[in-house]
């Protein structure tokens, strides 16, 4: 009967060991895999926009199938030419023919009603997202939504301007209060600057939790870990 009791008490043992290695290995690949996943879908996707709009005689890969005889794909080549277009682009609005043309566009598209709207807002949103000196999502804020007693992490977007503020006639921020587990969907929300609790975390832990459900905490910053406590406690006797 001890032996049979021993017997399994190693199996238990054996199991419970099989397991947290396969957990360990689990919590080691999955992130890798996911962020392999996501950045290889990335790159596809742009390669499937770009390389169709490239000429066949400038294609590499019809260049290596045409003098070597084998096709091979390049990984990341339209992600490549992208990047480069993008710089090609901006250092041609940086001259004078380049901003002309560019005016003239702008001139071209204020005519159409419909377009004219999107165009403007696209370009407002990006102007104010790249900007160096921009505010917007540069703070991580607790605020009281849906209702008072229940709180959310927003962020800040900007300083309440405009005809906004000035029927709000208060000390108002905008703010963006995002859903979960999709950060990309919420709501633009005007806030007091009484009715918010400012976050020492940074804005992408603060995103971390959003998308991780609240399963994934970041670590109080402000606050000395439990472990630096009980040392000092130690040093003292």
């Amino acid at each position: 009967m001890k032996n049979k009791k021993q017997k399994t008490k190693v199996k238990i043992r054996l199991f419970s060991k099989l397991r947290a290695y396969f957990l360990a290995g689990v919590l080691v690949t999955a992130p890798i895999a996911i962020t392999a996943a996501v950045a290889w879908w990335f790159i596809g996707m742009v390669d499937d926009k770009i390389l169709p709009l490239i000429p066949a005689h400038l294609n590499p890969v019809n260049y290596i199938r045409d003098n070597f005889g084998f096709e091979y794909g390049l990984p990341g080549l339209g992600l490549i030419i992208l990047i480069i277009a993008m710089i090609l682009i901006g250092a041609l609005t940086a001259g004078l023919l380049g901003r002309w043309m560019v005016n003239m566009g702008e001139a071209i598209l204020q005519r159409m009603p419909f377009i004219r709207s999107l165009y403007n807002g696209s370009k407002q949103i990006l102007e104010t997202v790249l900007k160096q000196q921009s505010d917007a999502f540069s703070q991580a804020i607790l605020v009281r939504w849906p209702h008072d007693g229940l709180w959310t992490i927003a962020f800040v977007t900007a300083n309440t301007s405009g005809e906004a503020a000035r029927k709000l006639g208060g000390n108002y921020i905008n703010i963006y209060v995002p859903t979960t587990p999709n950060p990309t969907g919420g709501y633009m929300v005007f806030a007091h600057r009484d009715d918010i609790k400012p976050l020492d975390m940074p804005v992408d832990e603060a995103i971390k939790m959003i998308i991780a459900m609240g399963i994934v905490t970041p670590d109080d910053l402000t606050q000395p870990s439990l472990d630096l406590e009980l040392t000092k406690v130690e040093n003292k006797d």
